[in-house]
């Protein structure tokens, strides 16, 4: 007959040893494989996360994974072997830019950063962010909403001074209703995580060619991140979301930018499977085989948008 006791002793440590894998796969540390291609100098992950616990959260805020710092993220760059990054505030944290401004300090010369502000943001403010290295604003719908779509037009007219671009995290059907808002702002467009196309529609989808119009335009960037986020092949391929990437390289290979999601917070909710980071690293050797084209993704480009020093 089973102990009922050692059965319950082997339930509660693999509990403990699930929680454990989980926590290594969101904060990988420098062991392990490494990329799959030769990763170029000054190569940047153009959109990560911090979760600090010093730094409260929103009431209500719909993302909130395990704390992720910057010593966290170090381990994963020593990994990737990429030296750039690009701070990316939260849904978590709101309109507090707190954590963002900490861990730019803490990163220094090497690190960008993209901030939530609203219309009551001072100039003041706006120019501590852009002194801590902030090229950007993120406007969130579906999360959390602190920017109303009446606020886009005038909140680009407050950055554009400063040379900020917005980025843009949203549905796919509200990309397709706002693309004559964003096609009109008189500052760069970056959209997060491909722009969602909805699988298996992929290139069929309207989102698709909204995207693909803001690219031709010259004033729309694409992030190619999440590639996890909207698949329906999945792991280790991504086979629908990689055809996509690809698309967008061939079309506007300059307007391009990597991106880890790191440490992926919708995934740690449970809105899909927990990616591995060097996978996801890895697959920028097949949507671009081409090392010159991987750097201009990975150097070139972000130089450019975020104003990095030439590497």
């Amino acid at each position: 007959m089973s102990n009922p006791t050692a059965w319950r002793r082997r339930t509660v440590l693999g509990a403990f040893a699930a929680l454990a894998a989980s926590r290594v796969l969101a904060l990988p540390g420098s062991t392990g494989p490494r990329p799959a291609f030769e990763v170029p100098v000054g190569a940047c992950d153009c959109h990560h996360h911090i979760y600090d616990p010093r730094f409260p959260t929103v009431p209500g805020a719909k993302l909130t994974p395990p704390p992720a710092t910057v010593a966290d993220y170090r381990r994963l760059q020593q990994r990737l072997g990429t030296t750039r990054n690009v701070v990316v505030t939260p849904s978590a944290y709101g309109t507090d830019n707190r954590c963002l401004i900490d861990a730019l300090e803490q990163f220094g010369g090497s690190a960008r950063g993209i901030a939530v502000v609203d219309l009551q943001v001072t100039e003041v403010e706006l120019q501590a962010l852009h002194a801590h290295g902030v090229r950007g604003i993120r406007v969130l719908f579906g999360r959390t909403n602190p920017v109303r779509v009446e606020d886009i037009q005038p909140l680009a007219e407050r950055i554009r001074p400063l040379g900020w671009h917005m980025q843009f995290f949203m549905p796919a059907s509200q990309l397709v209703e706002l693309e004559p808002v964003l096609a009109k702002l008189p500052v760069d467009v970056v959209l997060d995580h491909m722009g969602h196309v909805p699988q298996p529609e992929g290139q069929a989808a309207p989102v698709y060619h909204t995207v693909r119009r803001l690219l031709d335009s010259g004033r729309g960037w694409v992030k190619l991140s999440g590639a996890y986020m909207d698949t329906r092949s999945g792991a280790p391929d991504f086979a629908d979301t990689s055809a996509i990437a690809r698309s967008y390289i061939a079309a506007a290979p300059q307007r391009v930018l990597w991106g880890s999601n790191w440490p992926h917070p919708a995934a740690q909710a449970g809105e899909t499977p927990v990616p591995d980071d060097m996978q996801l690293f890895d697959l920028l050797a097949h949507w671009a085989p081409d090392a010159a084209l991987r750097r201009r993704i990975l150097v070139d480009n972000p130089q450019q948008l975020f104003g990095f020093a030439p590497a």
